[in-house]
């Protein structure tokens, strides 16, 4: 079993202790920080297709699986489908996989 990492990066950096939210008497730091620095929407999301790239990456160069892979019809719904699930769901096993799942594509199949 692989060794789940400990540090998942995160979306958005942590903010400082000083910095909270406008209005507890201390620095907002999305105001204070110069523009070249602010995190901006087209940003964040570029930095999320980045992470995502590189765990999906990781998972592709592991399992020796061809990029190829990447260009399957099924590849968009999966990530799409894994998005919509969002945090706290379970991957599917292995023995998922191979069983219950794969039974009920071959039904789907041959029907």
């Amino acid at each position: 079993m692989y060794q789940q990492e400990s540090n998942v990066e995160k979306i958005v950096p942590n903010l400082s202790r000083s910095a909270s939210i406008a209005g507890h008497g201390r620095i907002d730091p999305f105001i204070s920080k110069p523009k070249s620095q602010l995190m901006t929407l087209k940003g964040m999301v570029k930095c999320t297709r980045n992470m995502l790239g590189r765990y999906v990456g990781k998972w592709f160069y592991d399992k020796g699986i061809p990029f190829d892979a990447a260009n399957s019809p099924y590849f968009p719904p999966m990530v799409s489908a894994i998005q919509i699930a969002g945090l706290g769901v379970k991957p599917s096993t292995a023995y998922e996989l191979s069983g219950p799942i794969l039974d009920e594509k071959v039904e789907e199949v041959t029907k």
